[in-house]
C-alpha cells in the first residue's frame, strides 16, 4: 500500500509539477475529525474484454436495413429476403420514357388480359369457387348478398326441408293413385308433352285416314301407312330423380373440359347395343356430352348414358319407319326425329327455338313455328330431294344441300335463294358439317372426298383443302370436325372412321369401327380424345 501511495503523490499533475503528499496530509488532518474515515484511494477501470472492430457490423446493419426499403426489381427472379407486402405491391420506380412501355406492357404480359402465374390450389376447393361462380352469382350481385356468398356444396336448411317434404308428397300421391308396374316404368320423360295436351284429329286427317284404310281394304294390302301411332316412352333407370330433386338429363356440376388440344383415340372404350337394326344417326347432349341420341332404323330412339352407368336410360316410340335424322335444341331439353325421308333441324338462335326447318323429299324446305303448330315459310328452289341444311353467318343464313348435285344459300325467313353453286364436277353432298370457328364447310361429297366452301360473302370453294382416301360413294356418311378443329374425322362404306389433319390434309389415322358401314361419327365436347361412332351393324362404339 505504501508504494501504491508513493505511485500516487508522484503522479504529475496537469502542468507537469508533482505535488508534495506531505503538505496535503498536513492540511487535510486539520480539517478532519477523529470520527472521520481515512481517505479512500480511487483506482482508474479497464476492461479484460479484448478490443474489436465493430465496422463491418455497422456497415452490414445498415445494408440489412437499406435493403428492407429500397424497391424491388421487377426482373430480379430471387430475393435473398423476405420482402413486405407494401413492397411487393409498389409501382415500379424509376425514370420513364416519354415513348416506351412500362409496367406489363414492357414485357410482364403472358395472357390477354395481363400476367397469370400457377397456384397450388386443391381440385375440390377449384371446382367448388368455379361452380359457384358460373351456377349462381354471375352479374347477380343482389342473389350473392341474399345467400352470403353460399356454395353450391352447401345447401340451406330450408331448402333441405322443402326438398324432403316435397319427397314426401311425392311418395305418397304415387301410393294413393295405385298405377300398376308398367305405367310406372312409362313415366313421360322431360321431352314428352303434358298430359291431356295431345290434340284430337281434325275432320281432314279423320276423312284421310278412312280414305286410306279403304284404299288399302281395296289392293288387299296393309293399311300401315296410315296407321297413328301414338308417343310413348320406356325409362330403363331406377328413378327419374335423385336425392338432390334433379332430373335424369341434368349434367354433371363438374363436367369440364380438362385441355384444349383434341388427340386422335387409339383403342374402344365401351360398345352399346340396343337397336335391332342399323343406327341412322348419333348427337352429344349440347355443351356437356353426358348422353347420346341414337336414330335407329328400327324406328326407335334411344338415349345412352355416357359418364356413369353406360347403359341405356330411356327408349322413345313414335314412328311406324327407320328413323333419318335426329337434333338436340340448344339447352338439350327438346329433341326432334325425323322419318327416313326427311331431315329436320331447329334454328340454333336462343330466340327461336320454337322454329324448326324440315327439308323433304318433295324438293322443298318448310319452316314450322311449333308454338301456333303451322307452316310459316316455304323454300322450293331444290331440283331435287332436300339433303342437309347447315345455319351460317350467325344463324342469318343457312346453306341447303340436295340430289340435284348444287348447293344453295339462304335468308332465314326469305324464300329467294342469294347463292347458286353448281358446276359440272360436283356430286351429291349428303352431309355438310360446320367447323368449330364458323369460317368453313366440310361437305362429304359422293366422288369419295370432302370439299371445304367458305362461310364469307362469297361462298366459294377452297381448292387448296380437300380430304381423300375413304369410300364413301352411295353411303350418306357423316364429316365432322374436332372441338378445337385441328382435325376432320368422316365414316366410310366397309366401316372405318378415318381422320384428317386440318393444316396439311394429310390421313393422320384410321380406325376400323364397324362390321358395315359407319355412318355417323361424332366428337365429344369435353373429353378431348374421345369420339362415339355408329354404323348400319346395330351398335354404337365409343373410343
Amino acid at each position: 500500500m505504501d508504494i501504491l501511495q508513493s505511485y500516487i503523490d508522484n503522479d504529475p499533475d496537469d502542468d507537469g509539477q508533482i505535488k508534495d503528499t506531505r503538505e496535503l496530509d498536513s492540511n487535510s488532518s486539520g480539517n478532519l475529525s477523529p470520527n472521520s474515515s481515512p481517505p479512500r484511494m480511487s483506482l482508474p477501470t479497464k476492461s479484460s474484454a479484448p478490443k474489436v472492430d465493430d465496422t463491418m457490423l455497422a456497415l452490414a446493419f445498415a445494408e440489412a436495413n437499406r435493403a428492407l426499403t429500397k424497391p424491388l426489381d421487377p426482373s430480379q427472379h430471387v430475393v435473398s429476403y423476405n420482402p413486405t407486402y407494401d413492397q411487393l405491391w409498389a409501382p415500379i420506380c424509376g425514370p420513364a420514357h416519354p415513348y416506351a412501355k412500362d409496367g406489363i406492357a414492357q414485357g410482364m404480359r403472358n395472357h390477354k388480359l395481363g400476367f397469370v402465374e400457377n397456384a397450388a390450389i386443391e381440385p375440390f376447393l377449384f371446382d367448388e369457387q368455379y361452380h359457384t361462380f358460373h351456377n349462381n352469382y354471375v352479374g347477380d350481385l343482389d342473389k350473392l348478398k341474399q345467400t352470403d356468398g353460399i356454395s353450391v356444396y352447401n345447401i340451406p336448411q330450408h331448402e333441405q326441408k322443402k326438398r324432403k317434404i316435397e319427397k314426401k308428397n311425392e311418395k305418397e300421391e304415387d301410393d294413393e293413385s295405385g298405377e300398376d308396374v308398367d305405367r310406372a316404368e312409362n313415366r313421360k320423360s322431360p321431352w314428352a308433352g303434358k298430359e291431356g295436351s295431345q290434340t284430337e284429329l281434325t275432320e281432314e286427317q279423320k276423312c284421310a285416314e278412312e280414305y286410306a284404310k279403304k284404299k288399302g281394304e281395296e289392293k288387299g294390302g296393309s293399311s300401315d301407312k296410315g296407321e297413328f301411332v301414338a308417343d310413348k316412352s320406356t325409362f330403363h333407370g331406377k328413378e327419374e330423380r335423385d336425392y338432390q330433386v334433379r332430373s335424369w338429363i341434368a349434367p354433371p356440376k363438374d363436367a369440364k373440359a380438362t385441355n384444349d388440344h383434341c388427340y386422335i383415340p387409339k383403342r374402344l372404350v365401351h360398345t352399346w347395343s340396343g337397336h335391332t337394326k342399323g343406327v341412322s344417326a348419333i348427337r352429344s347432349f349440347p355443351k356437356y356430352g353426358h348422353l347420346i341420341l341414337s336414330a335407329g332404323m328400327d324406328t326407335k330412339v334411344k338415349i345412352w348414358d355416357v359418364f356413369n352407368s353406360c347403359k341405356c336410360t330411356r327408349t322413345y316410340m313414335g314412328h311406324s319407319k327407320a328413323v333419318r335424322d335426329i337434333w338436340f335444341c340448344n339447352d338439350g331439353t327438346i329433341f326432334l326425329t325425323a322419318g327416313y325421308d326427311k331431315n329436320i333441324k331447329l334454328n340454333p338462335d336462343e330466340d327461336k327455338q320454337n322454329i324448326l326447318l324440315a327439308g323433304m323429299s318433295d324438293k322443298k324446305i318448310v319452316q314450322w313455328d311449333m308454338n301456333t303448330r303451322q307452316i310459316t315459310q316455304e323454300y322450293d328452289q331444290h331440283l331435287g330431294a332436300v339433303n342437309t341444311i347447315t345455319f351460317v353467318d350467325n344463324n342469318r343464313r343457312f346453306v341447303m344441300s340436295s340430289d340435284d348435285k348444287s348447293l344453295r344459300v339462304g335468308e332465314f325467313g326469305i324464300p329467294v335463294v342469294i347463292k347458286y353453286i353448281s358446276e359440272p364436277h360436283m356430286h351429291s353432298m349428303p352431309s355438310i358439317s360446320l367447323h368449330p370457328n364458323n369460317n368453313w364447310l366440310a361437305a362429304q361429297s359422293l366422288d369419295n372426298q370432302i370439299l371445304i366452301y367458305s362461310t364469307r360473302e362469297r361462298f366459294q370453294l377452297n381448292k387448296k383443302k380437300r380430304f381423300a382416301g375413304h369410300m364413301v360413294a352411295g353411303y350418306a356418311c357423316q364429316a365432322n370436325f374436332s372441338p378445337d378443329g385441328r382435325f376432320v374425322m368422316s365414316g366410310d362404306g366397309e366401316g372405318r372412321c378415318w381422320f384428317w389433319d386440318w393444316k396439311s390434309c394429310k390421313v393422320f389415322r384410321t380406325l376400323k369401327c364397324h362390321e358395315g358401314v359407319c355412318i355417323g361419327c361424332e366428337w365429344h365436347p369435353l373429353e378431348q380424345s374421345k369420339v362415339a361412332t355408329c354404323g348400319w351393324d346395330g351398335l354404337i362404339k365409343y373410343w
